[in-house]
Order: structure tokens, then C-alpha cells, then sequence
């Protein structure tokens, strides 16, 4: 295994389904990287003394983190997006007008993303690849309607409004504006708005991307409900999913997150009462399947949940979780914890998965 780059390892994830799964196991993970040039882990970022962001690698090969993994950067720049491949998507983010950066830190190059429609602010943000030889990935920013600059005062005199617009105010629809930035042209283009009702609410989440999309967990006050919200990244469309009956009602003491989970979207749900983990993964007809329940009784007893969050899953048998300033590898097969402390309060993990190749980031326009 020794010789196998990050390439050679998912090219074996194709040959058969134990194959795959190996591929997805924590231990082969780790001895993999440690054999290979590639890196695997989680990009924590976070806040120290005077409002300093840091961005430190954790594997769990080390108990120390690699600090300051993004200081090669012409500025300092907060994390927005991580995708298969190992780019990273940040910014600087002080101001409306402030460029990207997409970088690939084990090379540490980087190329400027021109900023979007500074009129908005950004609400949620988020890139996916779509093909690696080219190199091709979108980058997908959604934008509150409510902070458009134009005056929000409905004036039913003025020869400006029109009978949609004022039956977008008086309803229950809310507009949020889509935009879309393509590799392939190195342009932000506006797509058409996503429609959903003022009793939809984005989870404290953050996104996930699988199967060739993005997923955002929602949930609706009005039906006590909870959905999935996905991009599908080569047809450029939205579509709801509806979770599990079972979720219906749910005590919000509860964590629900959407999850990665060997590729595939997923949905993990602690018990808070019980301490037993769901997980569910969504298959190919679009139905809920639950793959398996997961006791975390002795876990709790280690740290005590919900003050150390479940963040995703770290291989196929590992949960990655984060606290203020920590963050902590459980593998609930061997019931081993290993927990890493980080300076400064922690406010996003990004897992990453690259190897030290060059890749072209911007296309010859």
C-alpha cells in the first residue's frame, strides 16, 4: 500500500464493494496518509486573542495540531468551504466587496475568485467539484432578499411595483437570491431565486456535499417539521426532501445533522434521552434507510453530550466531534477516544482529504 497516492485509493474504491469499504475504514485511512504524501483531517478554525483566526490541521496521527495551515495567504481569511480533492474556499470577509481565495494548501496555491454581487450580503455559501481532469467545480451563494439595498417600502402607487411583487410581500413566499460561480468561465452569474415560505429556517449547520450535490438542513416552525434542502450541481436545481416520519415532532433537545457517511448523504440523530445514534442514509429511490443504531452510554460518560458536538464522521467506524476548544476522534467500534485540544474558540471544522499534486485552479480563458 505503501506506493498508493489519493488517486490510486479511490480507483480501488471501484473495484468491489469490500474494496470500498476498506477505503472508508479510519485505520486505513491513517496508515495511509502516514505511508503516502497525502494529508487527511479536519481544517479547525479558530478565534484567539484579538479576534485572530487560525486555521490548524488535526488528524488524529498527532496530539498536536499543524498550526496555521492557511498563513501562506496574502491575507488572513476565514474558511467558507472544503471539497473532495482538498480546496479550500475562504475569504476575508470584513467587507461586502471582499474577493475569495481558492487554494490547495498542500501545494499552498491559490487563485483570487472575483467577489460576488456586493448589493448582498451572503447567508449561505458553499462549492462542489463536478470533474477533476479538467479541474471543475461551483461555487453556490445564497443571499437573504431582505438585504437588498433597494428600499423594501411597498409603494402600491409607484410605477415601479408590479402585482407579483406585492403578492411576494403580502404571502408567505421568501425570495432567496441564487448565485453561481462556474470554473469553467471564472465568472458569478445570477441563477434563478430559490422560493421557500417564511417558516423555513436553515439548521446551525453546515452543509454537506455528496452524490454531486449540496444539502442544507431546514426546518419549518409552522409544520413542525424537517427537511432537506439539495442543489443538484450539474442540472443547477433545487429539490425537498422530507426526513424520516420518525423525526416528526422531534424533542429539539436532539441533535439532527445531515452527514456524509461513505460517500453518500446522511442524517445522523442523537437521542439525548437514550444516548443511542441513529443513522440513516438517503438511497437512490430517495427513501430514508436506518443503517444502524450506535451506542454512545460509555461515550457520554467520557464527554458529556450535547457540550461536545457531533460534527460527521471520520471514517466509516469514527465520529468527529468538537467542543469550545477541542475536538475529539471516537471510534465506536473500539470504544477509543482521542481528544485533541485546540487553542482559541473553535468555530467551523472542514474536513479535507488531499494529496501534494499541482492541480490547475484556474482555466486558460
Amino acid at each position: 500500500m505503501a506506493s498508493y497516492d489519493l488517486k490510486t485509493m479511490k480507483m480501488c474504491g471501484v473495484l468491489s464493494k469490500e474494496c470500498k469499504d476498506l477505503t472508508y475504514e479510519s485505520n486505513f485511512m491513517r496508515l495511509h496518509s502516514q505511508r503516502t504524501s497525502t494529508m487527511v483531517g479536519y481544517l479547525v478554525q479558530s478565534s484567539r486573542l484579538f479576534g485572530q483566526l487560525t486555521s490548524d490541521l488535526v488528524s488524529g496521527l498527532d496530539p498536536k495540531p499543524t498550526q496555521d495551515l492557511l498563513n501562506f495567504l496574502p491575507q488572513p481569511v476565514s474558511i467558507v468551504a472544503t471539497v473532495n480533492g482538498g480546496l479550500v474556499l475562504c475569504t476575508p470577509g470584513k467587507h461586502r466587496d471582499d474577493p475569495f481565495y481558492i487554494c490547495k494548501p498542500t501545494t499552498q496555491q491559490w487563485e483570487v475568485v472575483p467577489s460576488p454581487n456586493p448589493r448582498f450580503w451572503t447567508a449561505k455559501i458553499s462549492m462542489l467539484v463536478l470533474g477533476s481532469n479538467p479541474l471543475w467545480f461551483k461555487i453556490v451563494r445564497l443571499s437573504d432578499s431582505r438585504d437588498d439595498t433597494i428600499d423594501l417600502e411597498l409603494d402600491l402607487d409607484s410605477e415601479y411595483s408590479n402585482e407579483e411583487d406585492n403578492f411576494n410581500v403580502f404571502s408567505n413566499e421568501k425570495s432567496w437570491h441564487c448565485e453561481i460561480f462556474d470554473s469553467k468561465s471564472w465568472e458569478w452569474r445570477q441563477s434563478d431565486d430559490l422560493k421557500l415560505t417564511h417558516n423555513d429556517y436553515f439548521e446551525c449547520n453546515q452543509d454537506v456535499s455528496a452524490c454531486g450535490g449540496l444539502h442544507w438542513l431546514m426546518f419549518n416552525d409552522k409544520q413542525d417539521k424537517y427537511t432537506m434542502l439539495s442543489f443538484d450541481g450539474d442540472k443547477e436545481e433545487w429539490a425537498m426532501t422530507s426526513l424520516p416520519d420518525s423525526l416528526r415532532g422531534n424533542d429539539h433537545c436532539d441533535q439532527i445533522a445531515p452527514v456524509s457517511r461513505e460517500g453518500k448523504l446522511g442524517l445522523i440523530h442523537l437521542r439525548q434521552e437514550t444516548m443511542m445514534l441513529d443513522v440513516w442514509i438517503l438511497n437512490y429511490e430517495k427513501i430514508w434507510i436506518k443503517k444502524h443504531t450506535i451506542n454512545l452510554k460509555s461515550l457520554h460518560e467520557k464527554v458529556p453530550l450535547p457540550h461536545s458536538r457531533i460534527h460527521s464522521f471520520y471514517g466509516a467506524d469514527t465520529l468527529f466531534m468538537v467542543d469550545v476548544g477541542s475536538v475529539s476522534f471516537y471510534n465506536f467500534r473500539t470504544r477509543k477516544l482521542n481528544r485533541i485540544r485546540v487553542g482559541g474558540w473553535i468555530k467551523s471544522a472542514y474536513f479535507i482529504q488531499t494529496d501534494s499534486e499541482p492541480v490547475k485552479l484556474k482555466p486558460e480563458i
